[in-house]
């Protein structure tokens, strides 16, 4: 009985087809993201380049020749192709195309939200700029930098990083594995692998955007929009909680409230303390904002005196600083300033704050 239910559904769910031969990642993942949806969940795949078997497939990707959206048909190799994504300017490929098309109905199934909600459209544009354009752009040999403003300023790569992307697993899945003794190493099965792979690395994206990202974009809106309550300089910013994702967020919210007035940099906060654990007696962290989300360099790091120093020895010396400018003591409780001053530590969240406040007027 349960092997006539999948036999029926394999033959009633619409037949997927795609290229054959040597497969990428935007293909690999096109797939999986089609049958994410209930429609494609039990669909079989055709991979083959012969038009007339393509014929006979309900939904193309990444072959064909064809971008048509009323015949499903997804293919972005074609001379006069052009499309990008709204508000970005890279190419697509099949990866973008499809999701692109179907992104927000799996967003809406996964979240259980309508599809117009605003948290669908939020985390729509942040799952393709933050996973699918990367994959548009190897796909179509965009380069992250434009290598003609690379060459004319003399900048050279450190080290060699094209060897662990995800586009660059997926192309060495296309040979046998070898610690996958027994199971079948056929082109197609290696494709469903690598198919699988990349799209398991997509669903955790989504997931973790779901759970962690946009909750704390709430958080710290919260905490920005009130920062002028903590220091009337706005530059320092109170999370109530550790374990916040919130450099994207404040970034945003900065650029947000900058626009609104010319671009002001009085809208930037230098300092971000948050808890380091839920308990009641939790030390707290005192965290610089980095130029910006890429950047190692800290807005205005903590004082150079401090740094690399620990525990009384820490105390030590900010009550030395103390009784020599004639300052407000810090409390004692100091637990660490690291080596670079991008951040440091204390017992208690007053002892943080008076951290963060002490560098500020530095």
């Amino acid at each position: 009985m349960a092997d006539e239910t999948v036999a029926k559904k394999l033959k009633t769910s619409p037949l997927i087809g795609t290229h054959n031969g040597h497969f990428h990642a935007d293909e690999a993942l096109a797939v999986y993201l089609l049958r994410l949806l209930p429609t494609y969940a039990s669909s079989p795949l055709v991979r083959t380049r012969d038009p007339a078997q393509l014929a006979t497939c309900h939904t193309v990707v990444d072959v064909g020749g064809e971008y048509d959206p009323a015949s499903n048909r997804y293919d972005h190799h074609q001379r006069t192709f052009s499309t990008t994504f709204p508000n970005h300017n890279t190419k697509l490929s099949s990866a973008g195309l499809v999701y692109m098309h179907f992104g927000r109905v799996i967003i809406a199934q996964h979240t259980s939200l309508p599809l117009d909600h605003e948290d669908v459209t939020l985390l729509y544009e942040k799952l393709y700029t933050d996973f699918i354009e990367a994959v548009d752009a190897n796909d179509n040999g965009v380069s992250v930098y434009d290598p003609a403003a690379l060459a004319s300023a003399n900048v050279e790569k450190r080290f060699r990083d094209g060897g662990i992307t995800i586009a660059s697993v997926v192309n060495d899945m296309n040979n046998p594995d070898p610690t996958c003794a027994g199971e079948p190493q056929d082109e197609d099965s290696l494709f469903n692998r690598a198919s699988t792979f990349i799209g398991h690395v997509f669903t955790r994206k989504l997931h973790r955007a779901c759970t962690s990202w946009l909750p704390a974009r709430a958080t710290v809106g919260k905490a920005y929009s009130s920062r002028r309550e903590i220091h009337p300089s706005g530059r320092i910013m109170v999370l109530p909680e550790g374990g916040v994702p919130w450099k994207e967020h404040l970034y945003n919210f900065e650029k947000e409230a900058s626009a609104t007035k010319n671009g002001s940099s009085e809208e930037q906060v230098y300092y971000v303390l948050y808890p380091e654990s839920a308990s009641e007696d939790s030390k707290w962290r005192v965290q610089c904002v980095s130029l910006n989300e890429s950047s190692f360099e800290s807005r205005k790091p903590l004082p150079e005196s401090w740094r690399g120093v620990r525990d009384a020895d820490l105390d030590g010396v900010l009550a030395a600083e103390a009784e020599k400018t004639g300052k407000p003591k810090i409390p004692e409780g100091a637990v660490f300033v690291h080596a670079s001053g991008f951040i440091g530590g204390h017992k208690t969240k007053e002892g943080a704050f008076a951290m963060a406040n002490q560098s500020l007027e530095q």
